[in-house]
């Protein structure tokens, strides 16, 4: 099985657990003298089935990233690191522009005037280019992990 098959894996168990939990919680009380819309205790086997998958998964998918390098030598799991960094950084860098192109209505001279501390442009420009470096990074993690087999 490749890498990239298990995380669509693990994103379906992470999607069923939530399901379980939702029939569970339907199933955990009911009025007296009613039958549960579906057997608690089936739905509880299940979900534990569901968790071990999931443990697997989660294990065999980690144990992967950590031994596959990317061309460059980066590890997956480095670069996973570096592409959500990166993505922090971009929304800050994005909150930041926002806050600072804010519009401010003015109804009279009266009212108080905004003015931006930083160079809107140059923050913009540093938030184009780590979306850039995103995708490109993002690109060779999905490559590697169409090409690399799971570690068992």
């Amino acid at each position: 099985m490749k890498l990239a098959e298990a995380l669509i894996l693990r994103s379906d168990c992470q999607k069923r657990i939530e399901q379980l939990k939702e029939r569970l919680i339907k199933s955990a009380k009911i009025q007296e003298g009613e039958m549960p819309p579906e057997n608690p205790q089936e739905l509880i086997t299940e979900l534990e089935a569901t968790v071990n998958q999931l443990v697997n998964l989660i294990q065999r998918i980690n144990r992967t990233n950590s031994l596959t390098n990317l061309q460059e030598g980066t590890s997956i799991s480095d670069a996973l690191a570096q592409r959500d960094t990166l993505l922090i950084k971009r929304g800050v860098y994005n909150s930041v522009v926002e806050a600072a192109t804010h519009r401010q209505a003015r109804y009279s001279r009266s009212e108080i005037k905004f003015v931006s501390t930083i160079n809107v442009a140059e923050i913009q420009a540093q938030t184009n280019q780590l979306s850039r470096q995103c995708r490109e990074l993002d690109t060779r993690i999905q490559e590697a992990n169409w090409n690399t087999e799971l570690v068992d």
